[in-house]
């Protein structure tokens, strides 16, 4: 896919606001190929009322552009950027694009970090115009970068918090995300959704359900490097399991 698209999508929405980066996206979409005229925004799934499936190229794009949009806001979260932090950004936008793309998504970082980034503003048009899965990775990637400098300020786990409520995550997606990077002697438990009184029966339920929810093929449109993360997800799911089978004997 080209880069044209997701840069100009971080300009608009650095500029001019969220709807300014959906009209750069198609900005972006009309210089690099002649667009069918009944594309609408960018996004996942079919928002909820809408009318058509976006192609995987919009799906990714905007998954792209939304990613660098709100880790900014996630860095700045407690004061300072860490050296840790860009180049978690920087080795994502590298593997999916190159090396020339990824010095050119940090020259838009680097702007974006000099701005306030609106999160609710975002994140609304985010949740309305991204599915749940593709939301769901999304808020993982956000989670590995604020813990990639091996801190997790109070502020940090604010700004996450206030990003999975606004994007619309439940409650216990958030928890349980965070859980996979933060661990204490409860985080397996809430890493599945459930607490350390649930029974044995419980306890395989509730990782059924995770292991479903969590499957790297929700994401498959975002391309294989997210489906790889994605995986990397899933496995700590497997990984919470197998603790309290553990410390349960089951």
């Amino acid at each position: 896919m080209g880069v044209t698209k997701w840069i100009t999508g971080v300009l608009g929405w650095a500029y001019f606001g969220p709807l300014g980066g959906l009209i750069g996206f198609l900005l972006g979409s009309a210089i690099e190929q002649y667009i069918d005229a009944s594309h609408q925004l960018p996004g996942g799934d079919a928002p909820k009322g809408g009318t058509r499936t976006y192609s995987a190229t919009e799906q990714q794009n905007s998954f792209f552009v939304s990613l660098l949009v709100l880790s900014s806001a996630v860095m700045k979260a407690d004061g300072k950027i860490h050296p840790a932090e860009l180049d978690c950004v920087r080795a994502f936008f590298r593997r999916n694009f190159g090396d020339d793309a990824a010095a050119q998504a940090m020259h838009m970082l680097e702007q974006l970090n000099a701005r306030e980034v609106n999160i609710y503003q975002v994140g609304e048009q985010i949740a309305a115009n991204m599915n749940y899965s593709q939301r769901l990775q999304l808020f993982h990637y956000l989670v590995q970068i604020a813990t990639s400098d091996g801190t997790f300020s109070k502020s940090e786990k604010s700004v996450l918090e206030a990003i999975g409520t606004v994007i619309r995550l439940g409650g216990s997606d958030v928890n349980s995300v965070i859980a996979m990077f933060f661990r204490d002697a409860e985080s397996a438990y809430a890493v599945l959704e459930i607490l350390p009184t649930a029974s044995d029966d419980e306890v395989r339920a509730a990782y059924r359900r995770m292991a479903m929810k969590n499957h790297p093929d929700k994401v498959a449109t975002l391309g294989p490097d997210v489906q790889k993360a994605a995986a990397e997800r899933f496995r700590q799911v497997q990984e919470a399991y197998e603790a309290i089978k553990k410390e349960r004997g089951i």
